[in-house]
């Protein structure tokens, strides 16, 4: 039987993957329990420290997946203490399960890692190449994680690795700076720039990943549902106007706001308006072989309506 171990398991997907996984040797780790229900084994661990090496001797999981990850940050975390969990912390997940013989390493990266560029072809698959912006605390570490797992794949090849580059995730409870787009009064658009939205269902991506942890093949892998969704047809489901902005007036309005403490975003967010990565699902269903639930329509519809909008 497969022994797996989850790195930031007690998170909203975490949960949905270990719920998945019932049945099989499964180790969810964090750095608290949380809510997460108590016939599940739970481990405390700090990515960003001595802990990977010490739980992963310990456990000698088969599989770890990986997701470990600053998303969202809370108020006052500074980029320092992102960069230790999403970059030092992975790269010590990474030397601990070479130095214990792990077979398999799942790791969650993100789209925000082919990074925010005008030129971005739409759609994109998974061989562009990841040019994450430094501007972006998020979009530069999975920037950074990528590279690091590109190199021990060139020098580690007896490791698999299964990386997912996953679009936005939605369902029950879903509560972040996207959804936090949503609740607006009116939806912030940038002027002559559509840069849709895709999504990926809570319950879809759960799977994806019990299916990389168990019997899925190696590789990388765009994490999407079919299909888009724009700014006017996400206000139009919502029955909410759209505020157009120049984006030369939202960058002159954020650079101002966000040292007076009015505004958590500085201009750099209007990139994240303009040219949000559109993922090609193309991949996921040909060769992972999982064609998502729920489209991104879907999934959207679903989160509004669980979300009382």
């Amino acid at each position: 039987m497969t022994r797996i171990l989850i790195t930031g398991g007690t998170g909203m997907v975490g949960r949905a993957l270990a719920e998945a996984l019932e049945g099989g040797e499964v180790m969810v780790t964090d750095l608290a329990r949380g809510d997460l229900p108590k016939h599940l084994p739970f481990e405390r661990m700090d990515v960003t420290g001595s802990d990977p090496d010490r739980v992963i001797a310990q456990v000698r999981p088969d599989v770890v997946v990986h997701l470990a990850s600053i998303v969202t940050p809370p108020p006052g975390m500074s980029r320092e203490t992102a960069f230790a969990v999403d970059v030092t912390g992975t790269r010590n997940v990474i030397t601990a399960c070479l130095k214990y013989g792990v077979r398999r390493l799942v790791v969650t990266s993100s789209g925000a890692a082919y990074g925010y560029h005008a030129d971005n072809p739409v759609p994109l698959t998974e061989d562009q190449p990841c040019r994450g912006n430094p501007e972006f605390a998020y979009a530069d570490h999975k920037r950074q994680v990528e590279e690091m797992l590109t190199e021990a794949r060139a020098r580690h090849p007896k490791l698999e690795q299964v990386v997912l580059r996953v679009g936005t995730v939605l369902g029950a409870g879903t509560d972040n700076q996207i959804t936090a787009l949503f609740r607006r009064k009116r939806l912030l658009a940038i002027k002559g720039s559509e840069s849709p939205f895709v999504f990926i269902w809570t319950q879809d991506l759960a799977r994806i990943l019990k299916r990389a942890a168990t019997d899925g093949p190696a590789g990388i892998f765009n994490v999407a549902a079919d299909g888009w969704l724009s700014v006017d047809t996400l206000a139009a489901t919502l029955g909410k106007p759209v505020l157009r902005l120049p984006a030369w007036i939202l960058r002159t309005a954020l650079q101002v706001a966000k040292p007076l403490g009015l505004s958590r975003y500085g201009p750099e967010q209007v990139r994240f308006l303009q040219y949000r990565p559109v993922l090609d699902n193309g991949r996921l269903k040909r060769e992972f072989g999982y064609i998502p639930e729920l489209s991104s329509v879907e999934v959207f519809d679903l989160w509004r309506r669980e979300a009382g909008l």
